[in-house]
């Protein structure tokens, strides 16, 4: 079995918390590094051009600026691997849940530059791409828990890149089309 073959098995739902069911659900069928490839460049194409009122826009009040969920896009990347990499290296320690608007609320995404961000999130999905790649069929089947759920590494790639493609739907719904 080639890498892409056991990539491209999505992972069961034993494998995660059902609460994650929509995003796994999102990722089209087949190699889940390649697609995470791919959508790195819709992203970043996507947000690369934005006028800065564009950036700061909210389509409701109480809701989140485009900065600030794209913000709240890399502390979920970031926090989805860290899990993937302490599972995958046997680590058996409980990993905490976040509390996405307590993390959003004390990033300050606002004082940040626009290049910044993107730069950011440009590189973590490169770190990310290697580290999802270096995974043996092997390590995908490893399971750990997050959140207080039994999680396997298989579903924490596909989680990523289901919550990444939500509010890539999110951001073409509700901020850029509106505007």
């Amino acid at each position: 079995m080639t890498p892409s073959d056991f990539r491209s098995k999505r992972p069961e739902a034993v494998e995660y918390n059902e609460f994650y069911d929509g995003y796994v659900q999102t990722v089209p069928p087949g190699d889940v590094v390649a697609f995470l490839n791919s959508q790195r460049e819709v992203l970043l194409t996507l947000l690369r051009e934005l006028k800065e009122e564009q950036i700061d826009f909210k389509y409701q009040e109480g809701k989140w600026t485009l900065r600030e969920v794209f913000g709240h896009l890399i502390d979920t990347e970031r926090i989805f691997s860290y899990r993937m990499m302490c599972i995958a290296r046997g680590d058996k320690t409980p990993l905490p849940g976040m509390d996405q608007n307590v993390y959003t609320a004390a990033a300050n995404f606002s004082s940040r530059t626009w290049r910044s961000l993107l730069d950011e999130f440009g590189g973590l999905r490169t770190s990310n791409l290697a580290l999802a790649s270096s995974f043996t069929e092997e390590n995908l089947n490893m399971t750990g828990n997050a959140s207080g759920f039994d999680i396997s590494v298989r579903a924490l790639i596909w989680i990523l890149a289901g919550h990444c493609e939500h509010h890539i739907n999110v951001l073409n719904d509700r901020y850029l089309l509106r505007k």
